[in-house]
C-alpha cells in the first residue's frame, strides 16, 4: 500500500473539481491512502472543528481511503497552540516550524504526528542530528514534500528543495523517520511511487528507504495517530466489548442427530432446565421400580395378613 499524506485542501467549492481530479489521478498511480491537508496559520480560532467534510461532495474511487489532516504553522514558540484539542478533530496533526526555535520546540516537547518543514524556502539555520534526534526517538516523522520543487517554474525553490532535502537526509542518518508526500494542489504535481523513489535517490535517500517512506513509515504514522486518539496513552485499544450474541433455542437433538452445545443449553429457559434435571439413568429407574414393587408387596401382605417372604443366607 502506498500513502500520500499531504494533498492540499482549501475551503473553496471552486477547488473541488481540481481536488477530485487529483484524487482520481493518485488512485490511478497506485496510491491507497490519501490525507487531505488543511493549513492553519496565525492565531488559532475559537472553533477548532475540522472543516473537511467526512463525505466529500463528489465520487471517490473505492480503493482510496481519505484521511483528514491539519498542518499548524509554528512561528511563535511562546504561543499556546492547544494541540490536544486540535488533534482530536483530525486524523493526523502536523507541525510546520518557520524558524530554528520553533523547530527545536516541536522536536523536544510538542505532541504531533509529523514535522513538515518547508524545504522549498531558504532556511536560515542548519539542520543537525542533535536537533532532530529527540523527535525521531519519540516516533515523530519528518516529511519531505516534492511538489513545490517540480510544479513551479521558480528555479530557486527547486534548488532550495534539493539542498534542504539532502541536508535533512544527512541529519537523520540516511533517512531514519522520513516520509515522502506530494503537497500537491493539482494533479500535475503528483508522481507515481517509482518516480518518487527515484527522485529521493537523487537527493541521497536509498531505494529501500524511499520505498519505506511512502509505504511502511507512512503507515506507521496513520496507525500511531489512530492509537493516540482511540486508546488510552496508545497502549489499550478496546476493539470488541465481548458481548455474547443471543443463541437460538434448540431441541435436545437436532434433526441431524447432533447434540446441543453448552451455549445453547445455558440459554434455555428455566422450565426446560428443570425438565433436563429430571432425567435419570437406567440404573436409577430399575432401583426405583424395584422399590415400588416391594412397597406394593408389603401393602398386599398387610391386607391379607401373611408374612412377606424374605431371603435367607446359609452361614
Amino acid at each position: 500500500m502506498f500513502y500520500d499524506l499531504n494533498v492540499s485542501w482549501k475551503p473553496d467549492l471552486a477547488e473541488y473539481q481540481n481536488l477530485q481530479h487529483t484524487i482520481i489521478f493518485l488512485a490511478e498511480l497506485g496510491y491507497n491512502v490519501i490525507a487531505l491537508n488543511h493549513t492553519l496559520t496565525g492565531k488559532l480560532p475559537a472553533d477548532l472543528s475540522c472543516p473537511i467534510p467526512s463525505e466529500l461532495p463528489f465520487t471517490v474511487p473505492q480503493k482510496i481511503k481519505i484521511l483528514r489532516r491539519c498542518t499548524l504553522v509554528l512561528s511563535d514558540p511562546s504561543q499556546n497552540h492547544r494541540l490536544s484539542q486540535l488533534s482530536s478533530n483530525y486524523d493526523i496533526l502536523a507541525l510546520r516550524p518557520v524558524n530554528e526555535k520553533s523547530l527545536q520546540q516541536a522536536c523536544q516537547s510538542l505532541d504531533c504526528d509529523i514535522i513538515s518543514i518547508d524545504l522549498s524556502s531558504r532556511l536560515d539555520y542548519y539542520i543537525k542530528l542533535k536537533m532532530v534526534a529527540p523527535a525521531i526517538e519519540r516516533g515523530i516523522k519528518f516529511e519531505i514534500c516534492y511538489a513545490p520543487g517540480i510544479s513551479t517554474q521558480n528555479s530557486g525553490a527547486r534548488r532550495n528543495l534539493i539542498s534542504n532535502a539532502t541536508q535533512l537526509i544527512r541529519a537523520t542518518r540516511g533517512g531514519r523517520g522520513l516520509i515522502l508526500s506530494s503537497e500537491a494542489s493539482r494533479a500535475s504535481g503528483c508522481r507515481g511511487s517509482s518516480d518518487v523513489i527515484n527522485l529521493a535517490a537523487v537527493w541521497g535517500l536509498g531505494q529501500e528507504k524511499g520505498h519505506e517512506a511512502i509505504s511502511k513509515l507512512a503507515r506507521s504514522v496513520v496507525v500511531s495517530a489512530h492509537l493516540k486518539r482511540n486508546s488510552y496513552r496508545g497502549v489499550i485499544d478496546v476493539v470488541y466489548g465481548g458481548e455474547k450474541p443471543a443463541a437460538p433455542i434448540a431441541d435436545a437433538k437436532s434433526k441431524t442427530g447432533q447434540k446441543r452445545s453448552a451455549d445453547s443449553i445455558s440459554s434455555e429457559p428455566d422450565s426446560k432446565k428443570v425438565k433436563a434435571t429430571l432425567v435419570v439413568s437406567k440404573r436409577e429407574q430399575k432401583r426405583q421400580k424395584k422399590a415400588l414393587l416391594e412397597s406394593q408387596a408389603k401393602t398386599d401382605a398387610s391386607k391379607t395378613g401373611k408374612d412377606i417372604p424374605t431371603k435367607t443366607t446359609n452361614t
